[in-house]
Order: C-alpha cells, then sequence, then structure tokens
C-alpha cells in the first residue's frame, strides 16, 4: 500500500473518532442543559455540545497533568454558553467537571495499564486501550443519561444565594480531591512502589469523585424542588388570603343591604325628633361604606364579577379607566380562590402600572369558548420592563408573587400564561382549558 494511500486513511480514521466523542458529548449535553441555563441562541448550544465533546476526548492519567489543562478552557467556555446566577453556573460547571474528568481519569489510567500489563506478557497484544476507551466513553454516557433521564429536572434549579454558595462548598471537595490526585502523584513513574501507590489512590478517589458529583446532582434537584413546593405553598396561601378578603367585603355587602331597612328606621326617627344634623350625618356615614355602591353585572360567574366590580370601583376612585368585556357561565371548573388569583392580580399589575403611565386605559376580555377559558389584559406601561418582570414594591418579600402565581395556575390546569411588551403596551394572555365548557 502506498503512503498516500496510507496518510489519506489514517486522515479518516482520525476523523472517524470524532464521532464517539460528539455522540458522548451530546449525551453530556443534555444532562448538563437540565442544570445549566443556556443562551437562547442556537450558537451556545453548539459551542456547548463542542466544548463538552472535546473534554470528553481529553486523555487523562492519573499523575500526569493533562487535567490542569481541561479546566480552564471547560470553565471559560461554559460559562459563556450559560446565564443566571453565576455561582450556581460555577457550581453546575465544577460538579459536570470532575464526572467528566473522573471517568476518564478511570478509563485511561486502569485500561491502559491493563493493555500495559498484556503488553509485557504479550507483545503482539498490546494496542486494544486507545479503540476501547474511545468507545466506551459514549457507551458509559449514554447508558448514565438514560438512567437519569426521568429524574432530570424540567428547568434548571433556581436557588436562592446561600444555597448556591453552599453546594459550590460542596462540589469543591471531589474538585480538590481530584487535583490533589494530580498535583501529588506526578512522580509516579520514579520507583515501582510509588507507581503502585499511585495507581491504588486514583484507584480509591476517582470513583469517589464521580459518585459525589452524581449525589451533588441529586442534591441540587432536590433543593430546588423543595423551594418550588415552598413557593407553590406561599402562592397558595396568597391566593387564599386574597379570596378570603374578597369574601368579607362581600358579606359586608350583604349585611349591610339586608340591614338597610333597619337603617332607614333609624334616619325616619331621627326626622321625626327633629334631629336633621344627626340624620344628616348618618347617611352621610351610611353613603361613604363601600357596599351601598352601585351593583355591578359583569358576568353571570359570581366569583368573577365580584372581584371584577371591585377591580372597577378601584380604577374610578385612582383615575384610571377600564374597559371590560367579560363572558363568562355561572359555573366553572375553575376553583374560586384560583380565579379570583387569575383575575386580581392580572389587573392589580395592570393598575400598577398604568397609574405611572399616561394612558390610563386598561383593557380587559375575558370569555369562555371551545372549551378554553382565555383572558387578556392591555395595558400601557411608561418605562422598558425587566424581563423578568420584578415587583416594583418597597416590600419585594411581601410582593412579587402575582405573576409567578399566575403562571403556577396555568401550568396546573393544563394551560399556558405568556406576557408582551411592545410599543409602550404590555399584555398579558392566558389560557386554560376547562372540560365540559
Amino acid at each position: 500500500m502506498s503512503d498516500f494511500m496510507l496518510r489519506t486513511l489514517s486522515y479518516f480514521g482520525n476523523w472517524l473518532w470524532m464521532l464517539p466523542a460528539l455522540a458522548a458529548g451530546a449525551f453530556l449535553c443534555r444532562m448538563c442543559t437540565a442544570f445549566l441555563p443556556l443562551k437562547p441562541r442556537r450558537r451556545w448550544k453548539l459551542l456547548l455540545w463542542g466544548c463538552i465533546s472535546a473534554e470528553v476526548t481529553v486523555i487523562i492519567w492519573v499523575g500526569d497533568n493533562n487535567m490542569l489543562f481541561a479546566l480552564p478552557p471547560a470553565y471559560i467556555i461554559l460559562m459563556l454558553c450559560s446565564r443566571g446566577d453565576r455561582m450556581g453556573r460555577l457550581t453546575v460547571i465544577t460538579i459536570f467537571f470532575c464526572m467528566i474528568m473522573s471517568v476518564n481519569g478511570l478509563m485511561d489510567t486502569y485500561l491502559g495499564e491493563l493493555d500495559l500489563r498484556i503488553h509485557v506478557l504479550d507483545p503482539s497484544g498490546y494496542g486494544y486501550y486507545d479503540t476501547v476507551s474511545r468507545l466506551f466513553r459514549p457507551l458509559f454516557w449514554g447508558i448514565l443519561w438514560l438512567w437519569l433521564k426521568r429524574h432530570l429536572p424540567e428547568d434548571p434549579p433556581k436557588l436562592p444565594p446561600r444555597l448556591w454558595r453552599m453546594t459550590a462548598l460542596l462540589a469543591a471537595m471531589p474538585l480538590s480531591s481530584m487535583l490533589a490526585v494530580v498535583l501529588l502523584t506526578w512522580q509516579r513513574y520514579d520507583s515501582d512502589l510509588l507507581r503502585s501507590m499511585t495507581l491504588n489512590l486514583g484507584l480509591a478517589v476517582l470513583p469517589f469523585v464521580f459518585f459525589t458529583s452524581l449525589a451533588l446532582l441529586f442534591l441540587l434537584k432536590t433543593l430546588d424542588d423543595a423551594q418550588r413546593l415552598e413557593k407553590q405553598q406561599h402562592l397558595a396561601s396568597l391566593r387564599e388570603s386574597y379570596y378570603q378578603g374578597l369574601q368579607r367585603e362581600q358579606r359586608q355587602l350583604r349585611t349591610l343591604r339586608h340591614d338597610l331597612r333597619n337603617h332607614l328606621t333609624v334616619v325616619l326617627g331621627l326626622l321625626e325628633q327633629g334631629e336633621a344634623e344627626r340624620a344628616e350625618g348618618y347617611i352621610q356615614e351610611l353613603s361613604g361604606s363601600p357596599a351601598l355602591g352601585r351593583s355591578l353585572r359583569l358576568c353571570e360567574n359570581e366569583t368573577a364579577n365580584a372581584v371584577l366590580a371591585a377591580k372597577l370601583q378601584t380604577m374610578e376612585q385612582t383615575g384610571l379607566t377600564g374597559r371590560f368585556s367579560v363572558t363568562l357561565p355561572q359555573v366553572l371548573p375553575i376553583a374560586a380562590p384560583d380565579l379570583c388569583a387569575l383575575l386580581g392580580n392580572a389587573l392589580d399589575n395592570a393598575m400598577e402600572a398604568a397609574e405611572q403611565a399616561q394612558d390610563k386605559e386598561i383593557d380587559l376580555r375575558c370569555r369562555v369558548e371551545k372549551g378554553l377559558f382565555m383572558l387578556r389584559v392591555e395595558n400601557a406601561v411608561e418605562a422598558p420592563l425587566d424581563p423578568a418582570l420584578p415587583t416594583t414594591k418597597a416590600d419585594k418579600s411581601a410582593h412579587g408573587f402575582g405573576l409567578a402565581g399566575m403562571r403556577e395556575i396555568a401550568q396546573r390546569y393544563g394551560g399556558s400564561l405568556e406576557t408582551r411588551a411592545q410599543g409602550g403596551r404590555f399584555e398579558l394572555v392566558a389560557c386554560l382549558p376547562v372540560k365540559g365548557q
């Protein structure tokens, strides 16, 4: 065979070896993106895939320093590809770096050592290590991904800064253990005893690093689930409190209307006694009660009607204009506290924004049609909005849950909630499937 053909086969052979690396990188990317929020454009995902595929191919022997050269590009590129809390991103990157390097170290060191011993016994049997190691990488990561697939979080964890700091300290433990194996055993070839101690140390530390990193991933998911559950309970408490407040207002309204005859009797008695001033004061006190305001009938559903009527009255008092178009049946398969929270929070946010804008008009449309509950609220905004839509109230611990609570309600009913801000207008659209409507 000519030299040209040998070089050609070698060239294509080297390129073919990229396929197992790309396959292993694809499996790891799926696991990584479950914990690491990426930037929206596709190029960042491709860059992440390329970086992880390259990291998977790094040859790691216990006692060499290749790992030190692989560490900086991994951190730099993965930080560039991701977004969100910086400490959280560093924590996730550290965990996955430890997983990849520990597996590389185990495969290269001990498969290579086995291959070397075979070569000593039979010189013709040397040379299988490289092939087996490259093929085993995608097989290992593919099996791990299939096992973890059902346990991966749907969205990357969102933990408070104190928890990210705690998990970062925990992630530093396997990283420091793995680096210690590299830095403290680089003279392993100086003697057979040192070499044997190095291999034993690597066999003890590298599996520990891998399983500790895997446990940290489960810890992140557990902490995130706990945070989400706590937030849901807080939102449910706020919804119930909102609903109870509305119920109290309605009870006061019914009580006052029921006692209206008694109030009129008192006024007539005062007039008959010639105490016109006391009668006038009594009437003024009654007229100031919100329960004697005009009763609006905006739709057939009592809960929705009570919320919308109360909000419309508040708008009038604050100089806002509400244009409501509502067509809701008397009975809805949406719990009253949830319906109250959807409508009330949507209008509260719109009113807060409209008060600061020149355009004081709020447009609300709500109806049930073809098995869907549809809500659309539109209002003007004075300044560009933060995409996260944080609360503008001073007490952020007690506010800022309106939009998050509405999203949680929509997801729980199998629906969706979307927000758009364009041309000085803000639009909120919620769509929930309602069976039997």
